[in-house]
């Protein structure tokens, strides 16, 4: 957490408050996680977009006007725990003061990262820079998803390296294998398991962007947004966080495994390991 759905609910939910607003300073006392901030001082965030799981806020001089070239793109990436806040808490690492008003960025297990760096020059983000294309998007074709996983190691974990296609995390690569019936471990799809994992994937990222994105337990990582609001797709979930409950398919019981250092959770009835 947070996954593409939780990111792009966020970015439409901060994007009335931060576009067209100069940025007139940024306050951490992190530099190695909140890196060349200073840079973003005084410019004015043209508009704000996302890629995968990461925010890309463009930068261009406070009084350029019309429709001119970002200088810089200001990168977040919400980490495990990360969102916006109004109200300043006990685990603010970021402070986000602009020319009409303050924002605050809350990460309680810190593994949230920002960065102001020239546009497109992703070098320092090695899965950003090799990112897939975009689920919701015309790039992800049908074609090249299954021919790319006509070789795929085991399939959950070749998800989540992003490389397919981007910002399927945990949750909804649990989600869509549930709704193609594949197996997690499963290697080398065939074209019809790789045609229903295509289609799997937009359903549930569409679903899940409809829906806010998930929101899981009540400790203080779980996802919300800047105004309180949750996520409501967790009241869709098949697969993830179903741990000994029926399936809704089958009604045999959801197991869960590790794979890839990841839990990882599945039917076993109506996702069988194929030979």
């Amino acid at each position: 957490m947070p996954e593409l759905p939780e990111v792009e609910t966020t970015r439409r939910k901060i994007e009335p408050l931060l576009k067209g607003r100069v940025i007139e300073r940024i306050e951490h006392d992190a530099p190695h996680k909140y890196r060349n901030t200073e840079a973003a001082h005084g410019k004015r965030i043209k508009a704000l977009t996302r890629r995968g799981k990461y925010l890309l806020l463009q930068l261009a001089s406070a009084d350029a006007e019309g429709d001119v070239p970002h200088e810089l793109e200001l990168i977040v990436h919400l980490g495990m725990t990360g969102g916006f806040r109004l109200e300043q808490g006990k685990h603010t690492r970021v402070t986000l003061h602009t020319d009409d008003g303050v924002l605050h960025f809350d990460d309680s297990r810190r593994f949230g990262k920002w960065a102001v760096v020239d546009p497109g020059e992703y070098a320092s983000m090695p899965t950003l820079a090799a990112m897939g294309p975009e689920p919701l998007e015309e790039a992800f074709t049908e074609a090249a998803f299954v021919k790319a996983a006509a070789t795929c190691g085991a399939v959950k974990v070749w998800l989540l390296s992003q490389k397919p296609v981007s910002g399927v995390g945990n949750i909804y690569a649990d989600e869509s294998l549930w709704l193609a019936r594949i197996h997690p471990a499963q290697t080398k799809l065939n074209p019809a398991e790789a045609g229903r994992l295509y289609h799997a994937i937009r359903e549930v990222m569409q679903g899940a962007v409809n829906a806010g994105g998930s929101s899981l337990g009540n400790g203080v990582g779980n996802y919300r947004q800047h105004d309180g609001l949750s996520g409501l797709f967790q009241h869709q979930h098949h697969a993830y966080g179903r741990e000994n409950q029926p399936c809704e398919r089958c009604g045999t019981e959801i197991r869960k495994i590790v794979l890839g250092q990841r839990g990882t959770h599945f039917c076993p009835q109506c996702q069988k390991l194929r030979e």
